[in-house]
């Protein structure tokens, strides 16, 4: 929901702002006239999200859906639904659910920014970007024995901080929970300018930072995000 936020402000120029459905429904929300509600679930039956739908869909506002299950509630319920087709949830992390997600909404947002202000050769770029995305990740698939040296140094770490400005902030988000589910390991993820605003305390030899540096736009100051880690000793695996 961060991402395709963050993605709808900045390539569509839409304003949209990302809500957590078990927050939400105790908000009593105000829902302005045109309101259009993107409701993400995997499985179509999540509580929180089905009832954050029903009291938005009261209020007026038009809802589809992103959702994995055919025939599900939320799928049932909502004015429209996009189905990920990513096959069945086979474990709790369920990563396929995400990153299709993640393309469904980035396809979702090209579509918007092409019917307002995107070139055909800037969405052409945005598609080109989408479809290499496989084999990026099958690169990174075959480097399994780097990935798996660097697991192992540092498996005996208990806690690490993951940091991301921009896009790489809610990938960060996904990078913590990941670790979490699978490992059982504490993880926290925050935007790398808030780290000094108090968790920067946290950081010892003991606690490795996890940064995600693929945003060419914020990399500069991420790096000096970084160097305040290294001044304190801390360890940095960077991705």
């Amino acid at each position: 929901g961060m991402l395709g936020a963050y993605l709808l402000e900045d390539m569509a120029r839409i304003p949209a702002q990302a809500e957590i459905s078990s927050e939400f429904r105790y908000k009593n929300p105000i829902v302005p006239p045109g309101t259009f509600v993107i409701a993400i679930s995997q499985s179509g039956e999540t509580a929180d999200t089905l009832a954050a739908l029903r009291e938005l869909k009261a209020k007026g506002a038009h809802v589809i859906a992103i959702c994995n299950v055919q025939d599900s509630s939320i799928a049932r319920e909502a004015d429209g639904c996009i189905y990920l087709k990513a096959g069945p949830e086979i474990g709790v992390c369920s990563t396929k659910a995400f990153t299709s997600q993640v393309a469904v909404i980035a396809l979702f947002t090209l579509l918007m920014a092409r019917m307002r202000h995107m070139s055909r050769d800037e969405g052409q770029q945005f598609l080109m970007a989408l479809k290499k995305i496989p084999d990026q990740v099958q690169q990174v698939l075959s480097r399994v024995e780097s990935v798996r040296a660097l697991a192992k140094k540092y498996a005996h770490y208990e806690n690490f901080f993951f940091l991301g400005r921009r896009y790489m902030y809610p990938a960060a988000l996904e990078g913590a929970l990941k670790l979490k589910e699978i490992a059982y390991i504490n993880a926290n993820a925050y935007p790398a300018g808030e780290m000094k605003h108090g968790p920067i305390a946290l950081i010892n030899p003991d606690c490795p930072t996890v940064a995600y540096c693929g945003d060419s736009f914020t990399e500069e100051k991420l790096k000096s995000n970084l160097m305040e880690v290294k001044a304190r000793s801390g360890l940095i695996l960077a991705i």
